[in-house]
């Protein structure tokens, strides 16, 4: 592919422009309009044009199927189940959102006219993340992609020598051990349109409440689970 020439900056009223994310991200665009679709959030959405939402799509996809290949090299001998838990935690909206302000995407996202900026909502800046995969991916290919998060993951994923207990299950067993009512979870709110539902689910655990967001009800309870979880630790 032909290269267009340097990043045009988006009208945003971020910190970090295209231009200077793509020097972070560590690769020179062909396509610079790729990265400013992925930094657009949702609000900007008019017609048949829905900002960052298609690829944010594919930036799902391509990141699974990237951090599954570096977990089945990586750990040889472990069962499936196993490395599911490890790949869950590795791709989660909690690691998505923390990549992404290591790198400043959160700073980097357009939003529309009178629109607040959301880059303190874990669920807005992991979206743009995976959307700036896709664009990564889509402007130079599966290994540019797979340079990318090798870069950002690999330390992450060898950070925990063994693999982390699924949230719902720590939460429901921590209720247990001290002779308290399961967890109990429930739906406080759902947005976004038929094909790409948001769900907001809160869990309350002996008096205390912790929330969590994801793509589906379960993803959802498994972010509120490791928030309630955190919670816990941190007053124990």
């Amino acid at each position: 592919m032909a290269d267009r020439g340097p990043l045009r900056a988006p009208a945003a009223d971020g910190a970090v422009t295209a231009a200077e994310l793509a020097v972070r991200l560590g690769h020179r665009f062909a396509d610079p309009d790729v990265l400013i679709q992925a930094l657009r959030h949702a609000s900007t959405a008019r017609g048949q044009d829905r900002g960052n939402e298609r690829l944010e799509f594919l930036g799902d996809r391509v990141l699974g199927i990237i951090v599954a290949e570096l977990l089945y090299r990586r750990f040889p001998d472990e069962r499936e189940g196993l490395l599911a838990r490890r790949h869950a935690g590795l791709v989660n909206r909690a690691t998505l959102a923390d990549v992404a302000r290591e790198i400043g995407v959160d700073d980097a996202i357009v939003y529309a006219k009178g629109e607040p900026r959301h880059s303190d909502r874990p669920a807005v800046v992991a979206d743009a993340l995976e959307a700036v995969v896709a664009a990564i991916y889509l402007d130079g290919g599966l290994e540019a992609a797979r340079t990318f998060v090798h870069q950002h993951w690999v330390k992450r994923m060898e950070a925990t020598p063994k693999a982390p207990r699924d949230a719902k299950t720590a939460l429901q067993e921590w209720a247990l051990g001290r002779a308290l009512p399961l967890p109990v979870y429930k739906v406080v709110a759902t947005d976004g349109p038929p094909h790409q539902r948001k769900f907001t689910v809160a869990v309350e655990v002996a008096g205390q409440v912790a929330g969590g967001e994801g793509n589906s009800k379960q993803s959802a309870e498994k972010a509120a689970a490791t928030a309630l979880l955190a919670c816990l630790e941190a007053v124990r």
